[in-house]
């Protein structure tokens, strides 16, 4: 099996050879202008599929309110806001992203939502969220975000800086499958394909073993296989505490 994906890996690779000469020509940006378009669809089918793990995960941001204050939430990653349904009353949100397109989704989704608080949009990667100081959210949420930044380690580093001591960070990731799958085969061999169609999204990879090496003081993680397409299937949910 290891032979035969990395023979249609190559073949797969080959053929996205005119992908490879249009990024490295710069005209991939221009993808960033329609992805947010349909990320927003997307979103919505992966909330109506995962609606019940979301609000599991999202009930508890209870446990890192601080008493008679309202939650500060940054969520790197935000997209078109499609978490937002999930945050609790009076939360003051701060959005991260690294595609400035996202801001017209954005404004329409905290208007559906007027349950919460719109502190600031800030054009970042997770790598580098320089403009938010030290220690001063109670919570960071990162979902399906971790697949396409370019540094993991580096955007763990940057969630657990901002966090208080004692905050926490929420994730929902998709992951790479069991190796006896075919769900394993098939995301290796259209893993070149994919990062094009997923806007630098990779399947490929073990999302877990950075968060169990990121130094947080608690880490609440467990693994389950959504009722979604065979590439992107295996997830991981939890929070890890500061």
């Amino acid at each position: 099996m290891s032979f035969a994906m990395s023979f249609w890996a190559l073949v797969v690779n080959a053929l996205c050879i005119p992908m490879h000469i249009i990024k490295a020509l710069g005209l991939y940006k221009g993808y960033k202008r329609v992805f947010p378009i349909f990320l927003q669809r997307v979103s919505i089918n992966y909330n109506k599929i995962m609606h019940d793990e979301k609000a599991e995960l999202f009930r508890s941001l209870s446990e890192f309110t601080k008493p008679g204050k309202k939650l500060t939430l940054l969520e790197i990653g935000c997209g078109t806001g499609a978490n937002f349904e999930f945050y609790p009353p009076g939360c003051k949100v701060i959005c991260t992203d690294p595609n400035p397109h996202f801001k017209k989704y954005l404004d329409k989704s905290m208007k559906q939502n007027d349950h919460l608080t719109f502190d600031q949009f800030v054009v970042a990667s997770g790598e580098d969220m320089a403009p938010v100081e030290d220690e001063s959210v109670d919570v960071v949420v990162c979902t399906l975000v971790l697949c396409s930044v370019k540094d993991i380690p580096q955007t763990l580093r940057e969630a657990h800086r901002i966090l208080r001591p004692g905050g926490a960070f929420l994730f929902i990731e998709h992951v790479v499958a069991d190796p006896s799958t075919w769900s394993y085969f098939f995301q290796h061999v259209l893993q070149p394909a994919w990062f094009y169609f997923g806007d630098g999204c990779e399947v490929t990879r073990e999302t877990w073993k950075y968060l169990e090496a990121a130094g947080f003081s608690e880490l609440k993680l467990r693994h389950i296989q959504a009722k979604l397409m065979f590439m992107i299937n295996p997830h991981i949910i939890g929070y890890a505490v500061k």
